[in-house]
């Protein structure tokens, strides 16, 4: 028993002498510790963060593609309103609510130009206060360009901007904010077009073709004859 004793004390006599040799190191260690405990503090707080302004976005969140999540408030010509709905926290959320700003992020379709008709759908489609995830590809003036998902079920979603074209109620557009030289910018624009020919095969929106004897109405009302002859009639009425 006493020799265990001994030998125990003499370990930590040991581990004593080395923690007071390398005392500079303990200290580092300590400090590293606590500047990786602020940054995933700093990191948490930043995604907790309730973003009520396009440009409170910070910008490595648009670079790197983040995907945020959202309450659809509005649908007006300028886009979505959206209410942003960050990751919620225990204890940093509560702090965070006393302080935040009220607002709505303008969210628009990338690559999409919307026809007044594809406005109108999406104000009937999207329910109120639907729930939506848009993924940032790019930030225009006060307005984020966005892919925006709506969740079908359990596990499907439906993304708006290829949904909106393949109803015909827009064409696909230069999608604003993201290298033309980048994967995703041409994987993104391969779907967008590949949802705008689906239309456009289907006769659909605006890709609807007018029937031959529509054709031949407005051709015929439009002809200088019958313009001739709608001016005689009015002459002779009058």
């Amino acid at each position: 028993m006493a020799e265990r004793r001994s030998a125990a004390a003499e370990g930590l006599s040991r581990l004593s002498e080395w923690a007071d040799a390398h005392l500079s190191l303990v200290r580092s260690l300590s400090a590293g510790v606590a500047v990786a405990g602020l940054l995933v503090l700093a990191r948490s707080v930043r995604l907790t963060t309730k973003f009520t302004s396009a440009l409170d976005v910070p910008a490595g969140f648009v670079e790197k593609n983040v995907k945020l999540r959202g309450k659809v408030r509005r649908v007006t010509e300028k886009g979505l309103e959206v209410e942003h709905v960050p990751i919620s926290v225990p204890f940093i959320t509560s702090i965070q609510r006393k302080w935040q700003s009220e607002g709505l992020l303008l969210v628009r379709l990338a690559g999409v130009e919307l026809t007044p008709e594809g406005t109108v759908w999406l104000q009937r489609e999207l329910k109120p206060s639907q729930v939506i995830w848009f993924q940032l590809l790019g930030r225009e003036h006060l307005a984020l360009e966005c892919l925006v998902l709506v969740n079908k079920g359990r596990f499907s979603s439906v993304c708006l901007n290829e949904e909106v074209l393949r109803e015909g109620l827009g064409r696909a557009a230069r999608i604003e904010g993201l290298q033309h030289d980048s994967h995703l910018f041409w994987e993104l624009h391969k779907r967008l077009l590949r949802a705008e020919l689906k239309a456009l095969r289907k006769n659909k929106g605006i890709w609807k073709e007018e029937s031959f004897s529509e054709r031949i109405r407005d051709r015929m009302s439009n002809s200088k004859f019958m313009r001739t002859l709608k001016r005689f009639v009015s002459w002779l009425r009058s």
